[in-house]
């Protein structure tokens, strides 16, 4: 992946060093991957919190974000070392393709904070933790890793390259995307009102909707400033494949339960990245419409 010398994003707090704090999540909900014994496994990829039916895919209005809980005091600068500023820049990258969107659909597009910590750390949805994976938080907007996930991936699920690297960080984005189209909150009421099958079910469409857009913006990312290098599409999909639920569950317990799927089958999450990355469009990800994922 190319991105070396392109600009770097501001929005980041690296609260690494801080000592972390707290107990287990409490408060609001965050969206991670994984529970229990797949927590260990599969809670390293990808985090999400649910919200919003895509005002883009209708060209509706983008709703406003729900007021925020207290902001976390100011952290220092990140550091200047190669991983930190690779994060840095992917983030500014996914800034840039989503405020041109946004602005080609008459909307504004704010960014999140992402956060670098290393242990635990206090969010507005509880206390984050290494093992919860990257996480998306959509009380603070905030999207939170521990780079020490970067060695996982590579160790455990033997996922390398930069550019499944930024996949990760593309894909809590996309969750945060959803929670400024409203998705999430649309999805979380809906989830109210289910049984827990039928709650997996929706959260396995706004998982998958958020791979799709992390193709979009791979998509745009490359059209615009030319990441993509041989060997990149193949690194994420194979990432994609190794945190499918199926995979998942057969790796930690060596058989599968469907209904308690949450984020989706190998086959599905690679078919969404490709949707997206192959289209460009936002719309292509109306996960919530079509009747075989």
């Amino acid at each position: 992946m190319k991105w070396e010398g392109n600009r770097e994003s501001d929005n980041i707090e690296d609260r690494r060093g801080d000592g972390g704090g707290g107990g287990g999540f409490g408060g609001g909900r965050s969206i991670g991957l994984g529970t229990i014994v797949i927590a260990l496994v599969a809670s390293y990829f990808f985090g999400i919190s649910p919200s919003t039916v895509l005002s883009l895919l209708s060209g509706g209005p983008v709703s406003q974000p729900q007021s925020q809980s207290q902001q976390a005091p100011s952290r220092a600068a990140p550091a200047e070392d190669r991983q930190t500023k690779f994060v840095r820049t992917v983030l500014a990258d996914t800034e840039d393709v989503w405020t041109q969107i946004f602005r080609a659909n008459g909307q504004t597009y704010a960014p999140p904070k992402l956060v670098l910590f290393s242990g635990a750390t206090q969010t507005a949805c509880g206390t984050g933790q290494t093992a919860s994976g990257p996480f998306y938080c959509p009380g603070d907007r905030k999207v939170y890793i521990d780079l020490s996930f970067y060695q996982l991936m590579q160790q455990r699920f033997h996922v390398s390259g930069e550019f499944a690297q930024a996949y990760v960080i593309a894909h809590e984005v996309g969750h945060h995307v959803q929670n400024l189209m409203g998705i999430m909150d649309k999805v979380d009421s809906a989830r109210s009102r289910m049984s827990a099958t039928q709650a997996n079910a929706i959260s396995v469409r706004l998982e998958l909707q958020a791979d799709c857009l992390a193709g979009v913006w791979a998509f745009h990312a490359n059209q615009a400033r030319s990441i993509l290098e041989q060997g990149d599409i193949e690194g994420a999909l194979n990432a994609a494949t190794a945190i499918g639920d199926d995979a998942l569950q057969k790796q930690a317990q060596g058989y599968v339960v469907p209904d308690s799927f949450t984020h989706g089958t190998s086959a599905q999450r690679v078919r969404w990245f490709k949707q997206g990355i192959s289209s460009g469009e936002v719309k292509s990800c109306n996960t919530f419409e079509v009747k075989t994922l």
